[in-house]
This record gives structure tokens, C-alpha cells and sequence, in this order.
């Protein structure tokens, strides 16, 4: 029996530089009779979009991408997304068929990318996709064309598996029946995955909600003083939450029970002229124990010289979080209404 296929084509691009141009590439593969598939599915910058942009790379056909004067988001390792993509499809042997707009070519000024940062990055992602056979275009209506006999070479040149109606191999009512089940299935594995994610993060936010309620209701004394071998001042009740607030930064990656003792004497001497030393480091690790207790730190695990005896500690995740939240709130406030960081009790 003769089959006709259709083929997945995934279309990578920036976007909202090239949303035109997107619908052209879109309405030629529709108008093929073929399926095209890109950014519009997803949360383009989204690095837990990853996976799912992958796998539909991975099972399309042929792979076009679009590049013009914008280098677009970038991943969390500084690279753009429309590159990552790219060299997934390469890596995975995916037919690519790649559209570099002509650098003659008229393109309004507030679509181009004027830092050199960004210059420099896409002039590289222009000549990686340059190194393969390319097509040029001006325009929209321009880029339509030329990729239409694109895809229809690459069609012929370098025919792929497709897709094609059960219907048409044969398929009995047992199939049909199994992938109505199968589907049914899918969808609500994925109602319970949203659920169960949705369950989660509630639960992450009512336990972030409570720690910082601790934090705002708990006190100490730590004793400091004014410079090295000089008295040691109990004069300063502070917050736990202005604890937190001052050292959760200072542990982003790590930091030292000494360097931390130093940053707090600064932020609760009473005595602002004065220069300050240190908080006792004893009592320094007593407010990294109460920390600790509520989950928010933890002892460093990164590697040290033997001659380094230094205590290190980081952020745990839950700490991470809870900064998060704290400097949302803040950055929110008006200037107005913002807290002295150096505010005591």
C-alpha cells in the first residue's frame, strides 16, 4: 500500500524579531502539507522547557533555522537558545536547513542587537551555521520562497521516516483501540503531574512562609567588639531575619565563619563611627546553628587546602529560596518604605 508521509519540521529562531518571518516559514510547511513545530509550544527561556524542546527536535524530520540580527535568550551557560538548539539537531543528525538574512539587506534598527557582547556571539552562530549549506534572504516574502524549494530538495536529497495515518499500514481496531487507552492514559498521568507539582510548590511556599516568620520573631545578642583585643560589647539584640538577611549573600557559594563574624559586627555595632572588628566566633556559630536548625545553611563541601583551616559554609536550597523571597519583597518596596539593612532588632 503507498503511504504518503508527512514530516515534522522544527523552526528555530529568535522570536519577536522574526515573528513575520516565522509565519512564512509556518505557512509554507502548511501549505505542503507538513507539520511545523517551534518556540510558539513553549517557554522559550525556560530552562525546564529543555527537555521537552529536545525530544520534539529529536523526532522531527528536518530541522530550519532563522537567524537575523538578534542573538535572542540565553541558557543559563550563556549560550543562546536558538544555538543550543541548533547544535542539539546537528549532534542528533537531523537534517538542518539553515536561513541567514542577507547583511544588504534593509532591517529595521530596533531589531538589531547593538552590544558587542551580543555582535560577537551572533557573528560566531552565523558562521557555525554558515559552515553548512545556507540560503540567504532579504524578507519575509523572500524567506517564504527560498524555503519552500529548500525543504522540497531536502525532501528529495535526504527523504526522512515521516509520519503517516495508522489507517494507511494497516492498523486494526486492536491498534486504534490501543492508542485511544494509551492517550487517555498520558493525559492523565500528566493531570497528576500537574497536580502533584502544583501540591509541591504550595508546599514550598508555606514552609518558606513559616521560616521567615521565625526569622522576624527570633532574637540574639551576639557580643562584638571594636577592634582586635578590645572589649567585647553586648550592647545589640538583632533579628534572626537581619542575621539572614546580612550573611545569606555572603554564602551564595560560600564563606568563612571569620569573614561572616566581621560583615555582622559591621551591620550591628551601635556605634556607627567607630570601626568595627568581629562578633565572637563562638556566638557566630551559634546564629549559623539556629540557621542550620531551620534548614536554611549548611557546611561548604568544596575543597580547601590542608594549611586552610577556615569553617566554611553555603546556602541550602531551601536558603536559596527563602533569600529569593526576601529580596523580591525588598526590591518591591518604594524607597520609601525600604528597611534600614543595618537596622538592629
Amino acid at each position: 500500500m503507498v503511504t504518503s508521509a508527512k514530516y515534522q519540521v522544527f523552526i528555530s529562531s529568535t522570536f519577536e524579531d522574526l515573528i513575520d518571518e516565522r509565519e512564512q516559514v509556518i505557512k509554507a510547511v502548511l501549505e505542503m502539507g507538513h507539520i511545523p513545530v517551534g518556540m510558539e509550544m513553549f517557554s522559550a527561556a525556560d530552562e525546564e522547557q529543555w527537555n521537552i524542546i529536545a525530544r520534539h527536535i529529536e523526532e522531527s524530520d528536518y530541522y530550519a533555522v532563522i537567524v537575523a540580527h538578534r542573538l535572542g535568550s540565553l541558557t543559563l551557560e550563556g549560550v543562546s537558545y536558538t544555538r543550543k538548539e541548533y547544535e542539539f539537531a546537528v549532534a542528533k543528525g537531523v537534517p538542518v536547513l539553515g536561513f541567514v538574512i542577507d547583511e544588504k539587506a534593509p532591517w529595521p534598527a530596533d531589531r538589531v542587537d547593538v552590544d558587542s557582547t551580543s555582535r560577537t556571539a551572533l557573528d560566531e552562530f552565523k558562521s557555525l551555521v554558515r559552515s553548512r549549506p545556507v540560503s540567504g534572504w532579504t524578507s519575509a516574502e523572500d524567506l517564504y520562497g527560498r524555503f519552500s524549494v529548500a525543504l522540497m530538495k531536502a525532501l528529495t536529497a535526504n527523504p526522512r521516516e515521516g509520519w503517516v495515518r495508522a489507517s494507511t499500514v494497516g492498523a486494526g481496531p486492536e491498534v486504534t483501540a490501543e492508542v485511544i487507552r494509551l492517550s487517555s492514559e498520558n493525559a492523565s498521568l500528566r493531570k497528576q503531574l500537574a497536580e502533584a507539582k502544583e501540591a509541591s510548590e504550595k508546599e514550598q511556599r508555606t514552609r518558606i512562609s513559616k521560616t521567615i516568620e521565625t526569622l522576624l520573631n527570633t532574637t540574639r545578642t551576639p557580643a562584638y567588639r571594636y577592634e582586635p583585643g578590645g572589649e567585647w560589647q553586648e550592647d545589640a539584640t538583632v533579628g534572626l531575619h537581619l542575621v539572614f538577611h546580612v550573611l545569606a549573600p555572603e554564602m551564595l557559594i560560600e564563606a568563612s565563619v571569620k569573614d561572616m563574624a566581621s560583615t555582622l559586627a559591621m551591620h550591628i555595632r551601635t556605634d556607627s563611627s567607630r570601626k568595627w572588628d568581629i562578633v565572637a566566633t563562638n556566638q557566630l556559630k551559634g546564629l549559623l546553628a539556629d540557621l542550620m536548625t531551620l534548614d536554611l545553611v549548611q557546611p561548604s563541601a568544596r575543597k580547601h587546602p590542608v594549611s586552610d583551616k577556615s569553617d566554611y559554609w553555603t546556602l541550602s536550597a531551601l536558603g536559596a529560596d527563602v533569600l529569593k523571597t526576601v529580596r523580591r519583597v525588598s526590591l518591591a518596596r518604594k524607597p520609601d518604605q525600604a528597611e534600614p539593612i543595618n537596622e538592629a532588632g
